[in-house]
């Protein structure tokens, strides 16, 4: 049996698996609020004293963040957590931890033709592919196809300085920059949070308040929906503005990924973000700014982009890592 880990900054799901990595079906799961808990260990504790019957061989977990010798200082959470301890934790068997984007591309291989979304045909053909997943942050990771299968490997392309191609940008990135006083990176544009600071930069840009109904939701809930949300509708000016700037942005970084990897073989949009709005990424604000590549148009046209659907991508790439042979 196989213990799987998705840890991202928000929430963490542990599921114990039992199958082939061409099949991976997840037998027991939990979702656990990062915030709450003082790291990985004392979580996948509790999680192994629920399911005490369950014999577990070995184990590995996506993490949102670098991973160097085993040992990962996470990206959105006060956790410094290492495999010795996971190992340890549960009773010396191996534990692995593989960073969260590439936990996803691992995942993609064992996907449904209905847990992806093409949004772009392109030309499929035989190549590298690339995996770009805005959620509670930005992550990027590459795919290298060897000749005979794919390959996935972590990169923190996320954190690459943000590329300002209008005046309006260039606003935006000096209030981001005197808000934060640090490097804008593409993250700073390109995740829920983001969404939520473009919005209040419009507002603010605008001189004028949120509506109380929107501030209302933004406060009861998830304040980056509420924003999406009321951008969809119509409902809200700046919402709809707010909007347009992020699929703007997730285009041309797309684009950016599709390059930096060479990805041939295909562009796949991950994270929580993207299957709620299809829409916006179907759209010509979206593929204009990921087609915006000069001489390199004809090469970014070639290149198929899909969106994945399934939430447990990451999760389910995590128990294929652990399952792998040759780890």
């Amino acid at each position: 049996m196989i213990l799987a880990g998705d840890i991202g900054g928000t929430k963490v799901e542990l599921a114990i698996f039992d199958g082939h990595p061409s099949e991976v079906k997840p037998l027991v799961s939990k979702r656990f609020p990062s915030r709450d808990h003082k790291g990985l260990e004392e979580i996948v504790d509790k999680f192994q004293k629920e399911h005490p019957t369950c014999a577990i061989e070995r184990a590995s977990f996506g993490i949102a963040g670098p991973v160097k010798d085993g040992v990962c200082e996470t990206t959105n959470l006060p956790w410094l957590v290492t495999e010795k301890k996971l190992s340890k934790t549960l009773g010396g068997i191996p534990a692995r931890l593989v960073n969260d984007l590439e936990a996803n591309a691992w995942g993609i291989s064992v996907l449904k033709d209905d847990e992806i979304e093409e949004i772009h045909p392109g030309e499929a053909q035989d190549g590298n592919r690339a995996l770009i997943s805005a959620g509670t942050g930005l992550g990027i990771a590459g795919i290298f196809w060897n000749g005979k299968e794919h390959l996935p490997f972590a990169s923190e392309g996320g954190h690459a300085s943000f590329a300002a191609q209008t005046n309006l940008d260039i606003e935006l990135y000096h209030h981001l920059n005197d808000k934060d006083k640090g490097t804008v990176s593409w993250e700073r544009v390109l995740c829920g949070k983001a969404l939520v600071d473009i919005y209040h930069f419009l507002v603010l840009r605008a001189g004028k308040e949120s509506p109380r109904w929107l501030e209302q939701e933004m406060m009861e809930g998830d304040a980056a929906a509420a924003v999406s949300k009321a951008g969809q509708a119509n409902k809200d000016d700046q919402c709809v503005e707010a909007l347009e700037m992020f699929t703007r942005y997730y285009g041309a970084q797309a684009g950016n990924t599709a390059l930096n990897f060479l990805a041939l073989g295909g562009l796949y949009i991950g994270g929580g973000i993207a299957p709620k709005m299809l829409d916006q990424l179907r759209d010509r604000i979206f593929l204009d700014n990921y087609l915006n590549k000069g001489r390199l148009r004809p090469t970014v046209e070639s290149i198929p982009v899909r969106v994945i659907l399934n939430s447990k991508t990451a999760l389910l790439g995590a128990a294929v890592h652990a399952c792998r042979d040759d780890r």
